[in-house]
């Protein structure tokens, strides 16, 4: 699947990887929304992680980076929205996994936990990776439960 846009937001503590990661795929051609936070000034987490779900949830070929500092939070907070596979990585080689066997369509990433390169390989790694679908799809299917 082709991506062409990202939502991406963060609190306070990701603002500064967010705003790299945000110029870094502008440069690269991709349709960036900003969610926010704007500022470094201290913000709860939820109120920018609940709208970039809601919009992934209802847009196709849409996907989510999220950045707070220990990557939890808005996490958790994603993975409240039945549409969303929020996953956390700290490394490249788990973003790809993250997409590959579980479809993720949001990635969460702690910024107080790598250097700036490690996020923007992050990010390269969940985008350009494709989801193997075929034994990881039955798999998937069973993460929304109704």
């Amino acid at each position: 699947m082709s991506i062409n846009k990202v939502v991406i937001g963060g609190d306070h503590a990701g603002f500064d990887l967010k705003e790299k990661i945000k110029k870094y795929l502008v440069d690269k051609n991709y349709d960036v929304l900003d969610v926010g936070t704007h500022s470094r000034d201290s913000t709860d987490y939820p109120d920018y992680a609940h709208p970039l779900a809601e919009i992934v949830e209802k847009e196709e070929g849409v996907y989510g980076v999220l950045i707070c500092g220990s990557a939890n939070g808005v996490c958790m907070t994603a993975n409240k929205h039945q549409g969303i596979r929020a996953a956390i990585a700290w490394l490249p080689e788990l973003a790809a996994l993250a997409k590959q066997h579980n479809n993720a369509n949001v990635i969460c990433v702690p910024s107080r936990f790598i250097e700036e390169q490690v996020g923007l390989d992050i990010i390269d790694s969940f985008l350009k990776t494709d989801f193997e679908g075929g034994r990881h799809e039955k798999r998937v299917n069973k993460i929304a439960q109704i």
